[in-house]
């Protein structure tokens, strides 16, 4: 199968998955894409106080693995962006930050996790927040606008991370931060997992070691990269990443192509 394929048929699989899962949040059960295990927001780092103040529906599409909202130190008036918003619990915490004069976007690649965050905003009468529908490979969102970018265990779950971060990257504001909550690995995972449709959507299939991961977001410009914290999580972990555009630099950098990485999924 060619590469364009293969990451197409990844796509469209994780799309059909969390589409499943935006569906069941409606009803009185839960089902997580994430992990048969997967410990809900709570579990994760989300205050009581948080998740009681929104709807039910959105607390059960929640499939995330860590809290980024909680270390990203939005400001009020910031623009804020939030990587795969599902059914908007970051977009949602991230607006009671940024107040009346900032703005929150959502971008989500399943139109069904679109149309509920967009019913969860409703319900909230939230109008500083609005969800695009868009890949976060080719993000919906105009170059240098945004100060602040959340991530929730959903990088991993893309086949092209190098251009996940290149995107990233071009959509911050120079000296804007990135705040990502994703499963990374100590090595390199066997093709039995890598090769599973099923393993990608539960954030095992395209999980990549962590030192790969953080060279893919040197390469994309971001300066500097820290590693605040490391969780285990379903025999990974889920690292609590941050990382700056540096001040003045509005494109990232241009890279050869005998150090392009074609193979970085």
């Amino acid at each position: 199968m060619e590469t364009g394929d293969r990451e197409n048929e990844i796509k469209e699989f994780v799309r059909k998955r969390y589409g499943e899962l935006a569906v069941k949040s409606t009803g009185a059960g839960r089902s997580s894409c994430c992990s048969p295990q997967y410990p809900g927001p709570k579990g994760v780092g989300y205050p009581d106080t948080d998740l009681q103040a929104l709807p039910a529906e959105a607390v059960s599409a929640g499939a995330g693995c860590g809290n980024p909202t909680a270390i990203a130190e939005i400001q009020e008036g910031d623009r804020v962006l939030d990587l795969g918003s599902g059914g908007g619990i970051d977009v949602f915490l991230a607006a009671e930050k940024v107040g009346a004069s900032g703005h929150v976007i959502g971008v989500d690649m399943t139109p069904e996790m679109v149309e509920l965050a967009r019913s969860n905003a409703g319900k909230l009468a939230a109008a500083n927040v609005e969800f695009r529908l868009g890949e976060i490979e080719n993000l919906p969102v105009e170059s240098g606008t945004i100060d602040v970018i959340l991530s929730n265990c959903v990088i991993n779950l893309s086949p092209e991370k190098e251009k996940v971060f290149a995107e990233a990257f071009r959509v911050l504001k120079p000296g804007g931060k990135i705040i990502i909550s994703d499963v990374v690995s100590r090595q390199e995972l066997p093709p039995q997992v890598r090769d599973s449709l099923a393993e990608w959507a539960r954030c095992a299939g395209g999980v990549i070691p962590e030192d790969r991961y953080l060279n893919l977001m040197e390469r994309a410009g971001f300066s500097p990269i820290e590693v605040l914290s490391r969780t285990p999580f379903e025999g990974l972990w889920s690292a609590l990443i941050r990382a700056t555009k540096p001040a003045g630099q509005d494109l990232a950098p241009t890279l050869s192509k005998e150090n392009s990485c074609c193979s970085c999924g």
